[in-house]
């Protein structure tokens, strides 16, 4: 599989699609993170979330959960026709990068929510080691391929659109 991975991306720099650097994909990740969170902050508001995090007080697993499922549906409402149409979310059209499949063409929807984001989110959400797997997840963009795991796991890479 690696092989073929490797095949595909160097059809594409023939091709001329130019990976995206990593700074544009943080920045793109940063700039949806912090629509999320402006997005979602009246309901932690208004369920006192800020309190118990003000008092140390940690929070439950149950709250901790749905806000996490919250924080999906905000993400799907917000990015969903804009990933399937353009394969993009906001962060990505305003830095001006797009995912695509390792042949350049745009995803379906399976590949989108299920595989690439799928892996993205839920990862994350598995007590204990989640966290360090979502940061493993992340890291190996340091690759030469400028990938993330969840690229990976769906066979996808993002590219400059401009």
């Amino acid at each position: 599989m690696e092989e073929k991975d490797h095949n595909a991306l160097q059809e594409n720099v023939e091709n001329k699609l130019i990976l995206a650097s990593r700074w544009r994909r943080l920045w793109a990740s940063t700039l949806d993170a912090i629509i999320i969170a402006i997005v979602a902050m009246p309901a932690i508001y208004f369920t006192d979330g800020f309190n118990n995090i003000s008092n140390a007080t940690s929070l439950s697993i149950a709250y901790t959960l749905l806000l996490s499922i919250f924080s999906i549906v905000i993400f799907i409402v917000l990015n969903g026709k804009l990933l399937i149409n353009k394969g993009q979310t906001i962060g990505k059209k305003a830095l001006g990068i797009k995912i695509v499949t390792l042949t350049g063409e745009r995803l379906s929807v399976k590949e989108h929510l299920l595989k690439r984001y799928g892996t993205y989110f839920l990862t994350g959400q598995i007590p204990i080691i989640g966290p360090p797997l979502s940061i493993i997840n992340v890291l190996i963009i340091f690759g030469k391929k400028r990938r993330c795991a969840h690229d990976y796991f769906a066979g996808t890479m993002v590219v400059n659109c401009r």
